[in-house]
């Protein structure tokens, strides 16, 4: 099989090594395009369930809340004024919010004349005030009218305590 020639040695290739070597290389094509097919097979599907979002609406309430905060501060500071805005991104939401805008003022006075200054005074507790503002708000209109989980951010304009 080897002959010799000039100090070469020819060797014929096996027939049986490249045949192995044919059939590795249509299975690692097969496996290319199957995963080629996949990814982009399944890429469309996620555009398709991704909710659209509206754009942010905003709504203000005109009046600050002014709450006597005497008792809660141990007399270090006699008010607490907030001034808001929410935001959601249906109109719906928002046409809600301001047919209960005067429920929804005295239960957001409760929530606030029950804060405490000390927590208050902190970045921490005016973040866990907010939270607790969109609470009361979601609960209060998926009670009164329906609405699930509509209103998206509390944001507070203005927090002054003297």
């Amino acid at each position: 099989m080897a002959e010799q020639k000039d100090d070469i040695e020819l060797v014929e290739p096996k027939k049986k090594s490249r045949l192995m070597l044919i059939v590795i290389a249509a299975v690692v094509l097969l496996l290319v395009a199957v995963g080629a097919g996949y990814f982009l097979l399944s890429g469309d599907s996620d555009a398709e369930t991704t909710p659209v979002r509206g754009p942010a609406i905003y709504h203000s309430i005109d009046s600050p809340f002014v709450v006597n905060f005497a008792d809660q501060s141990n007399s270090a500071v006699r008010y607490l004024q907030i001034r808001m805005k929410v935001m959601t991104r249906d109109q719906k939401v928002i046409d809600a919010f301001v047919h209960h805008e005067p429920a929804l003022q005295h239960e957001l006075l409760l929530l606030f004349y029950s804060q405490n200054y000390d927590d208050l005074n902190t970045t921490q507790g005016t973040q866990a005030l907010q939270q607790s503002s969109l609470e009361l708000i979601n609960e209060f209109l998926r009670t009164e009218s329906g609405i699930q989980d509509g209103v998206e951010a509390v944001l507070f304009t203005s927090l002054i305590m003297q």
